[in-house]
């Protein structure tokens, strides 16, 4: 009884702040570090496996929350460049989890697939399960979701540069050329977002309060909201919560 009256205030209060809220400022890009899902799971008396499983069901919901907005963009944080440096036992299901997600994102028909990360760190399967959904989903006009799998900020720098020198060198350019020339915008081309407006909402779950890593140049002028909650526990309410008070915040963009 207890928890049908808690479950009954909770949508009750998350119908309030849903019809306070004002469309017109939704962020049109969140990024979302899926966090937690270990220590769900321990917490549950589950195990990691089934903590990873609970977290990319979780997935779903999130996008379907955003449906009802005017988010355009969605990037969600799903295995870094360290995760990749887990136990096999770990590691492997975790990838199969992940593929399946995706599969499963490309075959809903609402939103469009784009793999952030480098391509080069991760099995051949998982690199072609990325491929082969975006490209199923390059011709829809739903949210893009950016699955951000071996990815790791620094390194998305990194291979910017790279990109960037190879671009220029390409066009008969010497390195002292790029270095009289070269801007942010120019570096900003060659990220893995390119084409993409930088996140205006970065949601962290689980309590911890840092990006270790996550988009590092696009962050520059987020706002940044912390849910004490693990990612498979995350609500709805948590998540109107997060853009109301975004909402609620004067973004002054470094002012």
């Amino acid at each position: 009884m207890k928890e049908k009256l808690r479950d009954l205030v909770v949508r009750l209060y998350s119908r309030r702040v849903e019809g306070h809220l004002d469309l017109a400022q939704v962020p049109k890009h969140i990024g979302v570090i899926l966090d937690g899902n270990r220590r769900w799971a321990k917490a549950s008396g589950g195990t990691t496996v089934e903590g990873h499983r609970a977290g990319a069901e979780k997935i779903r919901e999130l996008l379907s929350w955003c449906d009802e907005t005017d988010v355009e963009v969605v990037t969600l944080w799903m295995l870094s460049t360290d995760n990749l440096d887990r136990p096999p036992n770990e590691l492997t299901p975790l990838l199969g989890i992940i593929e399946d997600t995706v599969r499963g994102l490309a075959s809903d028909g609402r939103w469009r697939v784009h793999h952030v990360g480098t391509p080069d760190l991760l099995p051949d399967h998982t690199q072609r399960v990325l491929k082969e959904a975006a490209a199923a989903t390059s011709g829809r006009t739903g949210i893009i979701v950016n699955v951000a799998v071996g990815y790791g900020g620094r390194q998305e720098i990194a291979d910017a540069v790279r990109s960037l020198l190879a671009d220029r060198a390409g066009r008969g350019e010497t390195l002292a050329d790029l270095a009289d020339t070269v801007t942010i915008d120019d570096i900003a081309e060659h990220l893995y977002t390119r084409g993409q407006p930088d996140p205006d909402l970065v949601i962290r779950t689980s309590g911890e309060q840092r990006l270790s890593g996550f988009m590092l140049w696009q962050s520059a002028h987020s706002e940044y909201h912390f849910c004490d909650v693990f990612w498979p526990a995350f609500r709805k309410v948590d998540f109107l919560r997060a853009l109301r008070d975004y909402a609620a915040r004067h973004r002054r963009y470094g002012g």
